[in-house]
């Protein structure tokens, strides 16, 4: 049972589908982040719901978590940290983050992705015992923060890890593969799509996702285990774009973009240079199994990238409308 949750990284895409789904069932929930006035505004969004308070600190001090998330059942992790900053800053974060829970007693769900897998394997889907055998840094730096949020040095606190491959939907942003893909479909406006549009992908709705995290937290026996959070299934970037471009009445060019792209746009955007090492990932996609969350949950929710898609654009016009 959770009677009281916090969220870090409340305002972002992942946060703020966790905190809604979390007020959607009842549960006292806390938003976590840096800015007060970016928390007022998610405050807003959501309807100013009676079960949720803000709470302002730096994810990279432990003192500041502890004292935001007292009372909490559980903490989820869903703060992230830029491509380009992820190897000085993602264990740092993660450190503070664990010592808080060590020191409140409070359970961790900590959002991660599927980078630690590396190439694609033969097996596919990918269940959660697969061997971990990761080839970029960033791939190596999310094993080096799963090897210390499952340490025995953490004997006051349980986590779980779950992990996400892409993912869309309204509260979806830049730090998404295709956040800024849909926004600048449904403004109407030319846009890009990192990768290969021709090669299918896995991609999870953040609504569902929202679910499954909630769903997993809920239960005891899933704690000290990774749990995949697959999609739907796969779709190419052709199929994403008809949909969204259906959806917003709009036919504007979208230019997939490769590594010369994407090393060329880091000039002036020091994120787009990062992804180029994971560009692997849109060329020999990896597929995640849900066969162990239905057997201890029940089925996957999976919203068809039909409805998702249209949700999505419809959202975010609705949103530059206001």
């Amino acid at each position: 049972m959770i009677n009281k949750a916090i969220v870090l990284g409340a305002t972002g895409g992942t946060g703020t589908v966790i905190i809604a789904e979390l007020l959607r069932r009842g549960i006292e929930t806390v938003a976590f982040g840096r800015s007060m006035p970016k928390l007022e505004q998610l405050a807003a969004k959501l309807g100013r719901p009676a079960g949720l308070s803000l709470e302002t600190g730096d994810v990279f001090r432990a003192d500041d978590i502890y004292k935001a998330a007292r009372g909490a059942d559980v903490i989820f992790h869903s703060a992230s940290v830029p491509y380009h900053e992820m190897a000085a800053k993602l264990l740092p974060m993660g450190e503070a983050v664990m010592e808080a829970a060590n020191r409140l007693g409070a359970r961790v769900v900590a959002v991660d992705g599927i980078y630690p897998y590396g190439r694609r394997v033969n097996e596919q889907p990918v269940d959660e015992e697969h061997p971990k055998n990761p080839h970029t840094r960033k791939g190596k730096v999310k094993l080096e923060f799963e090897r210390m949020f499952f340490s025995p040095r953490w004997s006051g606190t349980k986590g779980m890890i779950v992990r996400l491959p892409d993912y869309y939907g309204p509260t979806a942003n830049e730090a998404s593969y295709l956040g800024s893909t849909l926004e600048a479909v449904a403004a109407g406006k030319p846009g890009i799509f990192i990768g290969n549009m021709n090669v299918p992908r896995e991609y999870v709705y953040l609504p569902d996702a929202a679910v499954m995290m909630v769903e997993l937290a809920l239960r005891e026996e899933a704690y000290g285990q990774n749990w995949n959070i697959p999609g739907a299934g796969v779709i190419s970037g052709k199929e994403i774009i008809r949909i969204a471009r259906e959806a917003a009445g709009s036919s504007k060019l979208v230019i997939p973009v490769g590594a010369a792209g994407l090393s060329l746009l880091g000039l002036f955007v020091p994120v787009m240079k990062e992804i180029v090492e994971m560009l692997y990932l849109t060329k020999e996609p990896l597929r995640l199994s849900g066969a162990k969350y239905e057997r201890v949950v029940g089925p996957v929710p999976a919203t068809s990238f039909e409805q998702g898609i249209t949700a999505t654009i419809h959202s975010l016009q609705n949103r530059a409308a206001k």
